[in-house]
Formats: structure tokens, sequence, C-alpha cells
């Protein structure tokens, strides 16, 4: 059995309610509800492999509005001891799927300015989210395969809610396309 994720219903629009061979999880927006929400479902029930789906604000001009797998996560609202950005105390800079893709700065605001995006993306990431870090975390926790796909919604500027709002329902229609041609249902 595989568990399907996502943190907000809105992503989920274009998936059947019951899709074959997966459980469903919504854990909501933010790092500490997908953390919260992930180790319980964990906790509770074997898994094969995780398959997270979502949105993603854009902070790499060069990539479109296509879906991506995710190879790691940083977090961008973070910072140790030393001040350093993207450096947490006691969590490792830098989690991994075990895939090829990009990389995504995960923090529990919706970035929406460009002042945002210049700080984050010296960092190295190509994409923004709220959940991905502790998705990737909890997984590694429990040994479990995880592959996380992001749909471009936002380029992650000005008005970038309004964008996602427009937009996470056809973001939702390219990952269940992704969805069904990778695992058949």
């Amino acid at each position: 059995m595989k568990l399907l994720v996502a943190a907000l219903e809105a992503e989920l629009v274009a998936f059947p309610a019951d899709l074959e061979g997966f459980d469903r999880l919504i854990t909501g927006p933010g790092k500490m509800q997908a953390t919260y929400a992930l180790t319980r479902a964990l906790d509770a029930a074997p898994y094969d492999e995780i398959v997270v789906v979502g949105t993603a604000g854009a902070i790499d001009p060069l990539l479109d509005g296509t879906v991506y797998e995710i190879e790691a996560a940083i977090q961008h609202d973070v910072t140790d001891i030393d001040g350093i950005v993207g450096q947490h105390v006691s969590l490792p800079s830098r989690v991994a799927s075990g895939r090829e893709g990009v990389t995504i700065a995960t923090g529990d605001h919706f970035v929406d300015d460009a002042t945002a995006v210049g700080v984050i993306r010296p960092l190295g990431a190509g994409l923004v989210d709220m959940e991905t870090y502790s998705y990737l975390w909890v997984a590694e926790q429990f040994g479990v395969p995880i592959r996380v796909l992001k749909s471009i919604s936002d380029r992650a500027q000005n008005d970038a809610i309004t964008d996602w709002r427009a937009t996470v329902a056809a973001c939702s229609e390219q990952l269940r396309e992704w969805v069904l041609e990778e695992y058949g249902v």
C-alpha cells in the first residue's frame, strides 16, 4: 500500500476519492502540521511508498509550469546559532528523497515577494513550498521511500497567492496525469 499525501484538499481536486493501492492523507499547510500528520499516519500503518503531490512557487526563472520531482529540501526560514540562514541548530541543512530532480526551499510562510525570493534563491533551491522538508525528514525517520511531485502554481512574487488560487485546480490536473502515467491508477 502507498500513501498519497497533499497539504491541502485543493491540491487533490483532480484525484478520485479512492485511488486503488493508495491511502490518502491531507496534512494541512506548514511544517508542523505536515510533520504531525505524516508521523501519525506512518505510526498507524505500514506503507511501501509515500507519494506527495502539491503546488510550489518557482524561484528559478528557468523552471516552467510543469511537474517536477523533488530531489532534496532545505529550510529557508531557519538560522543556526551563528545566524546562518538555512541552517537549523539540530536538524540537517538538507534532506533528500533519493531521486533526481529539483531542490525545494521549505518555510512556514507563503513566499510572495521579490525580496524574499532574493534571500532564498542563493540557498540553491529552484522552488518554494511550506511542507516538503518535513515530509522528507519524517519519511527518512521511518525508513519509507518517498517521492515528492510539485506543480508550479506561481512565481513567488507579488500577488502570488492570487496566482495560486487561480491555478491550483490546473496544477492538480497535471499531478493527476503524472500519477496516472507513472502508477497506472
